[in-house]
């Protein structure tokens, strides 16, 4: 398969692909029209709805331990041989799966993430996606475009993904291990890519279970955390904070971030938090945190940044995503959060990116 791209992306695409698919996927500037490349990507979500496919019946599950033939794969998923094979057939030429022999087929270092039972696994993510929620909700782009309205309101009559998702058990399931499936991608990333030496005890807002705060407590062992989320949200946590061996070093606490944020740290982290929100709530939060910091502290806002050029970048879409699924929310330039910041009292000192598609972005007490 050849992806024709125009010149002036081709370099930054390709920095995207793994090494062992970059054979199949032969990145050519201008080898054809401009309308044959514009036809690829019309033609993108079948990529996204096969790797569905493979995610839903558990193929790469099936492939953990060794290379397996299409008939047992069909008869172990209750599929149609003929049909999960051209599947797979087609997956391997951009790089999921590798077909070893006739019709047998293997895990890739991209089909990995399709396992269920690894760090980062992205199974949930692309069954999440192609879920009938959020399928239909992205078809419904023109009228948000046109309207403003969002798909949950015009083809569901529910105000919010979230009033959605309460009101459907299986979907919100998918919903919430494709998020701790992108959440752990990302919290490795930030630890691996910020310094947070000289810091005593950090407090992560709206942490969830705790997987963050557990990850930069496990790397820092001289740091002590708390964990702030709703009440019913950090009580659950407990039993994850014991099972990452840092409930000693980690209190809980529960409240609103709307009204106050506990007190006394001199690190408070957020992440993928204000996205969801206007700009006019980001800083009511902001002022909260702003409130209960120590003097000499420092705000940690883990989120995408979106570049002002024409670049490509992972972070346009998302912003599609959340204007689609969270009208509310966007994501945002190092300029809007540059401004953010000022508004709740703080000075953005610096952006730190990370090997994911995340920032931690720095800010200190203005003045």
């Amino acid at each position: 398969m050849t992806i024709i791209q125009s010149e002036s992306c081709v370099s930054s695409q390709k920095d995207l692909l793994p090494k062992e698919a970059s054979h199949r996927l032969n990145v050519q500037p201008c080898s054809v029209s401009p309308a044959m490349a514009l036809n690829q990507m019309i033609w993108g979500t079948w990529i996204a709805q096969s790797i569905y496919v493979a995610a839903s019946l558990g193929i790469a599950d099936l492939l953990e331990n060794g290379a397996k033939h299409v008939d047992e794969l069909a008869q172990a998923t209750d599929a149609q041989s003929s049909n999960l094979y051209r599947i797979l057939r087609t997956l391997a030429s951009v790089g999921v799966f590798t077909e070893i022999a006739p019709q047998q087929f293997a895990l890739t270092d991209m089909a990995h993430y399709l396992r269920s039972d690894v760090p980062g696994s992205l199974r949930a993510v692309s069954m999440m996606l192609s879920d009938e929620w959020h399928w239909n909700s992205w078809g419904d782009i023109l009228h948000v475009v046109k309207t403003g309205q969002a798909p949950m309101q015009h083809l569901y009559q529910v105000d919010s993904t979230f009033d959605y998702l309460d009101q459907h058990p299986e979907s919100r399931s998918t919903y919430n291990k494709a998020m701790n499936g992108w959440s752990k991608i990302c919290h490795s990333a930030v630890v691996d890519a910020y310094d947070f030496s000289g810091i005593n005890q950090i407090t992560d807002v709206a942490g969830g279970y705790g997987s963050l705060i557990s990850a930069i407590l496990t790397a820092n062992p001289g740091i002590q955390g708390v964990l702030f989320d709703q009440p019913h949200v950090v009580t659950d946590a407990i039993s994850f904070l014991e099972k990452a061996t840092v409930s000693d070093r980690c209190k809980t606490v529960g409240g609103n971030f709307f009204e106050s944020i506990s007190s006394g740290s001199d690190a408070y982290i957020m992440s993928h938090i204000l996205h969801d929100w206007s700009d006019e709530e980001c800083v009511q939060i902001l002022r909260n945190v702003r409130r209960g910091i120590a003097d000499n502290g420092r705000l940690l806002v883990v989120e995408m940044v979106v570049p002002t050029s024409n670049e490509f970048s992972f972070s346009k879409w998302m912003d599609i995503d959340m204007m689609i699924m969270y009208p509310a929310g966007r994501e945002r330039t190092e300029a809007e959060f540059r401004e953010m910041f000022q508004a709740a009292g703080f000075r953005l000192t610096k952006v730190v990116p990370t090997a994911a598609p995340v920032s931690v972005i720095e800010g200190v007490i203005e003045g």
